[in-house]
C-alpha cells in the first residue's frame, strides 16, 4: 500500500474543517472555539498546507464551518455548539495586513438553535430559506430530539432546485439521508431518493457532502454514519416514478470515533473527513474505481 503523507498539523481539538471554492484554503474549527486557516501553495493535490491565520472566535466549541460563495470574497459562516452563528470575513486592516473580522453574530436561544447552515447558490445575493413542507414532513414523526443536521445543495444547480438532508436524532424513521427536489407545478419540495440500504435505514447521519461534478454522467454524494462514510452514485435523470436511481459503491473506514464532517474539494475528486479521533483524512478514487486514503492531517499531537 502507498505510504500516506501528513499534509499539515492542525490546531489541537479540531472538530470540523472545510475547503474553499478552489481547494487551496482549508479552515478548521476546534472544541475551544478557535478557527484556523491553512493555505496550499498550489492547486494540485493539497498535500502541503501551512497555517496562515488562527484566532479565538467563540467561547463554545465550533460545530460546523461553511465558506461563502467566492463572489463575496473570503468569508466563512461558523455554527457553534451553543446554537449561535457567526459570519467572518478576511479584510485588510489599517496597516494593510489581512485579518479576519466578525461581520455579524446570530445568538442562539433556548428554544431555537442552529444545527446546520448552507448558503444558497444565487449569484445575486446570499440567502437563508425555510423549506416549510420539508419541516411539515418531519413533524409527522412527532417531536424527535435532533442533535444535529447536515445538508448540501447540488452544486450543478445554480437555481437551488435540489439538496440532500440527513439528521442525527432519536427517531429512526427520521434519520436516513434523502435527496429533495423542488416541484415547480405544485411549488413544493418532494423527496426523490433515499441514500440508505434497507439494513442501514434509521442509522444516524452525522454529515453529508455533494461532490462538484465536472463531466460525470452521475452525481456523487458522501454520507457519514456510525458505520463509516458511504459513497453513493446518483443518476441525474429521474425514472418514470419520479425517483432517482442510486447505488452505494463503497463504505470508507479508517477513523476511530464518530465522524463530524465530510467535505469535497472543488474538483469533486478529493474528500476530507474529520472525526473524534483527532484526524482529518483525505480520500480519493483511483482510475480503477478504488477509493483509498491519500493523506492524514494529525491534530492529536499538535503544539498549542
Amino acid at each position: 500500500m502507498e505510504e500516506k503523507g501528513v499534509a499539515a498539523t492542525l490546531s489541537k481539538g479540531a472538530t470540523c474543517c472545510t475547503w474553499n471554492f478552489n481547494g487551496q484554503r482549508l479552515i478548521s474549527g476546534s472544541i475551544d472555539g478557535s478557527l484556523s486557516v491553512y493555505d496550499s501553495p498550489s492547486s494540485s493535490l493539497p498535500l502541503s498546507l501551512s497555517l496562515s491565520s488562527h484566532w479565538r472566535a467563540h467561547e463554545s466549541g465550533v460545530a460546523k464551518l461553511v465558506w461563502a460563495p467566492p463572489e463575496y470574497g473570503d468569508a466563512v459562516a461558523c455554527i457553534c455548539s451553543d446554537g449561535s452563528v457567526s459570519l467572518w470575513e478576511e479584510l485588510h486592516d489599517d496597516s494593510q495586513s489581512l485579518i479576519w473580522k466578525l461581520c455579524h453574530l446570530f445568538e442562539g436561544a433556548a428554544t431555537a438553535r442552529a444545527v446546520n447552515l448552507q448558503f444558497g447558490l444565487s449569484s445575486t445575493a446570499l440567502k437563508m430559506a425555510e423549506f416549510q413542507n420539508v419541516i411539515d414532513s418531519v413533524s409527522r414523526f412527532g417531536n424527535p430530539t435532533c442533535l444535529s443536521a447536515s445538508s448540501a445543495w447540488n452544486p450543478r444547480r445554480g437555481d437551488d432546485q435540489q439538496f440532500v438532508l440527513g439528521f442525527n436524532s432519536d427517531s429512526p424513521q427520521f434519520n436516513s439521508a434523502k435527496i429533495w427536489e423542488f416541484e415547480e407545478d405544485h411549488q413544493r419540495w418532494v423527496p426523490v431518493a433515499e441514500l440508505a440500504l434497507p439494513e442501514d435505514k434509521g442509522e444516524r447521519v452525522h454529515a453529508v457532502a455533494w461532490a462538484p461534478n465536472i463531466g460525470r454522467p452521475y452525481e456523487i454524494i458522501a454520507v457519514a454514519t456510525c458505520k463509516g462514510i458511504a459513497i453513493w452514485h446518483v443518476e441525474q435523470q429521474a425514472g418514470q416514478d419520479g425517483r432517482l436511481s442510486t447505488k452505494k459503491v463503497v463504505l470508507l473506514s479508517g477513523h476511530d470515533g464518530e465522524i463530524w464532517q465530510v467535505e469535497w474539494d472543488m474538483s469533486g475528486m478529493t474528500l476530507a473527513s474529520t472525526r473524534a479521533d483527532g484526524m482529518v483524512r483525505l480520500w480519493q478514487c483511483n482510475l480503477n474505481g478504488i477509493w483509498q486514503e491519500q493523506a492524514a492531517l494529525d491534530c492529536c499531537h499538535a503544539q498549542n
